[in-house]
């Protein structure tokens, strides 16, 4: 069976009939978005372990079991209810070769226990293990499309009792990105900030716990240097160093994506797609199907990267995009770091005469 997603998942629980007509008795968790794999877990918990959980769950990490405790945790019979769980991370550790404890857990998931819900978690950047996902019903959990995220924003704040005022959370986004980790800690932060007194966070409590003001964040940044507002960006780049997560790597990563997706856009131009709406249409398209990290709403960076390459030619998006590499291999190389000094240089440079549209 082909492995679910996180809204299928949710689906089956919220129905109360998963996809073999009763909650599963073990499931495979992986997938890039370790974010959205706590909320799996949470979620199966919350169907299996309603109350009790001090007595009925427990969570390992595979490299610490060995077969004779796994085979304790899995068959321990609950403790005043019909079900207990058992959460196993870091389960690709156990590698794809013979190993007793494989064994052990793959003869386990053969015959399970009735009474044990058990939730096998991958991290991040590791493919699941091909015998497990055939044993277990398989979630992959992804990280979410940018058009996502601010649902997933108002999802996590409602979860945290947060109202979330809409520039408050427009200036939350474009401060952190579609990070979720980095998202839910910052909410997290709010929701304690505002929790006694019942109001919507604001503009001023984000900028007051993130520390970014309104117009300075990375994206702001980013939009100067690909608008060719040379100085603007410039003048950006210290604010934006000096917030919380924040370094030359990201902000030229950023910056990298960005001029792909302009010579995308400026491809389609020079090919005579000159209909704005058209243009836009392509771009998104290959937005959709390669899914890059870190950028806003795809259909409004493709209408921004339609619009503004307008303001470049295709050997100056090529030229910018070699100066972003050697950007990046100086920062990740430089013996002393001066962020500061090689992104500034970087967006001065793509500083042009103004001339008409093409």
């Amino acid at each position: 069976m082909a492995a679910l997603t996180l809204d299928a998942l949710l689906r089956s629980l919220k129905k109360g009939a998963p996809p073999s007509g009763a909650l599963d008795l073990a499931y495979l968790l992986y997938g890039d978005e370790d974010v959205l794999k706590d909320e799996a877990s949470r979620a199966l918990l919350d169907a299996a372990v309603p109350a009790g959980r001090d007595f009925n769950v427990d969570t390992r990490y595979a490299p610490d079991l060995t077969p004779e405790s796994l085979d304790v945790l899995v068959n321990t019979p609950p403790m005043l209810a019909e079900r207990r769980a058992v959460v196993i991370r870091g389960v690709e550790q156990l590698g794809k070769r013979k190993t007793k404890l494989r064994d052990e857990l793959i003869g386990y998931l053969e015959s399970p226990n009735p009474s044990t819900l058990l939730i096998l978690v991958v991290a991040a950047g590791e493919d699941p293990d091909p015998e497990l996902v055939r044993h277990s019903t398989a979630v992959r959990l992804d990280p979410l499309s940018a058009e996502r995220v601010p649902r997933w924003v108002q999802h996590r704040a409602t979860q945290l009792g947060l109202t979330l005022e809409s520039d408050a959370a427009a200036l939350l986004l474009n401060a952190v990105g579609s990070d979720l980790g980095a998202l839910s800690r910052e909410l997290e932060k709010l929701a304690s900030l505002t929790g006694d007194t019942q109001r919507p966070a604001t503009v001023t409590d984000v900028t007051g716990l993130v520390g970014v003001r309104r117009g300075e964040t990375v994206y702001d940044l980013v939009d100067a240097a690909l608008q060719r507002q040379a100085a603007r960006a410039a003048q950006l780049v210290e604010p934006v160093l000096e917030q919380a997560g924040m370094n030359g790597v990201r902000i030229v990563s950023l910056l990298g994506t960005h001029l792909v997706g302009m010579a995308l856009a400026r491809a389609e131009r020079d090919r005579g797609g000159s209909v704005a709406r058209r243009m836009a249409d392509t771009v998104f398209r290959h937005l959709l199907a390669a899914r890059p990290y870190g950028l806003r709403n795809y259909k409004e960076e493709a209408a921004h990267w339609c619009e503004w390459s307008a303001y470049w030619t295709a050997a100056e998006l090529s030229a910018a995009l070699r100066a972003a590499l050697a950007a990046d291999t100086a920062l990740k190389t430089a013996t002393v770091s001066d962020d500061r000094g090689i992104v500034t240089q970087l967006v001065l440079g793509f500083a042009a005469p103004k001339r008409e549209a093409a």
